[in-house]
């Protein structure tokens, strides 16, 4: 296979076979679905989930996205289970077993091991008729015709099925908890995630020097406090009331229209009632109002007082876009 065609058409081939499988698994969802969903939900311990080969990948994953949607979840590898990590399985633990078939030799010697400890045991497979689609209290079937391997052996359809499936389960679980962007916040800090959800117009405004002058001010103070501040633009008060705005745009239409600067003020070059912002608002509120206004700075103020300058640069810098 050398030729591009040849290339986008397997590519193609491999999405459209994976994409027809994760439809088909909305036909599959039944009662122990729901039931499996409730079991979790109600249980006062953990999720563990398992799996060898690449379900243990998937397993993984599921984990991670459970963890940070509110249900602590523990990954325990099936071939380290039986040889000391049975331990991390606690007496309110549901444990979740992900395999294709559900019936490789570790899966077959961990369930029993499972079952004696009284554990609430979900299956996550595409064999309800495996030994461990016969075994678990709850069985999420995975089934897929066929892998996108074209020799049907490497693990693909079936692994991508086994994942959204977990999906499914963590966003039931959300919807249950009624697991906010407040409660996603805590769990995703870091990044520009963390940032559009925790970052608040104050934290970015005090990052900046505050250019202020008066109505009265010159034009010539005026070019040099936008200057010294180097966010292209000044509050206009009078008596701490926020009357409008000079920008370096308006710096510039002022200069072409008369070099004569003299005896010009602040007050005769202002934008009256500019944009702004309560400092409290969240960062990326401050965005929307940027871009819908398609202007580059915008003031934040706190009840009704100038608090400071938020500028598109610093929402570009925390990642907010």
């Amino acid at each position: 296979m050398t030729s591009q065609e040849k290339i986008l058409s397997v590519a193609r081939e491999t999405i459209l076979t994976e994409a027809k499988a994760i439809a088909n698994l909305e036909q599959l969802l039944d009662q122990n679905f729901a039931e499996a969903v409730q079991a979790v939900y109600q249980s006062k311990g953990r999720v563990i989930i398992t799996g060898i080969g690449k379900s243990a990948a998937i397993a993984t994953k599921i984990v991670a996205t459970l963890n940070s949607t509110g249900t602590p979840a523990i990954f325990m590898h099936a071939a380290d289970a039986i040889h000391g990590d049975l331990g991390t399985i606690l007496q309110d633990d549901v444990v979740i077993c992900i395999s294709k078939s559900g019936n490789t030799p570790e899966i077959k010697v961990l369930v029993p091991l499972i079952k004696n400890f009284g554990n609430t045991l979900i299956a996550i497979t595409g064999n309800t008729e495996s030994f461990l689609g016969k075994q678990a209290d709850f069985t999420l079937n995975t089934f897929v015709e066929k892998e996108a391997c074209p020799n049907n052996l490497a693990p693909t359809t079936s692994t991508t099925a086994q994942l959204v499936m977990g999906d499914a389960l963590a966003v039931c679980l959300l919807q249950l908890r009624g697991f906010s962007s407040s409660d996603f916040a805590k769990y995703h800090p870091g990044g520009a995630l963390g940032k559009k959800l925790y970052l608040r117009v104050s934290d970015v405004a005090d990052q900046n020097q505050k250019p202020v002058v008066t109505p009265t001010t010159p034009i010539p103070q005026v070019i040099l406090e936008i200057s010294e501040k180097m966010l292209g633009v000044t509050a206009v008060l009078d008596h701490e009331k926020i009357i409008g705005i000079v920008t370096d745009g308006d710096i510039r239409r002022m200069l072409q229209k008369s070099l004569n600067i003299s005896e010009l003020t602040a007050g005769d070059i202002m934008s009256h009632n500019p944009k702004t912002i309560e400092y409290d608002a969240m960062a990326v509120d401050a965005m929307d109002v940027l871009e819908e206004n398609k202007i580059s700075q915008l003031l934040a103020v706190k009840d009704g007082i100038y608090y400071g300058v938020v500028h598109l640069h610093n929402l570009i810098r925390e990642g907010i876009i």
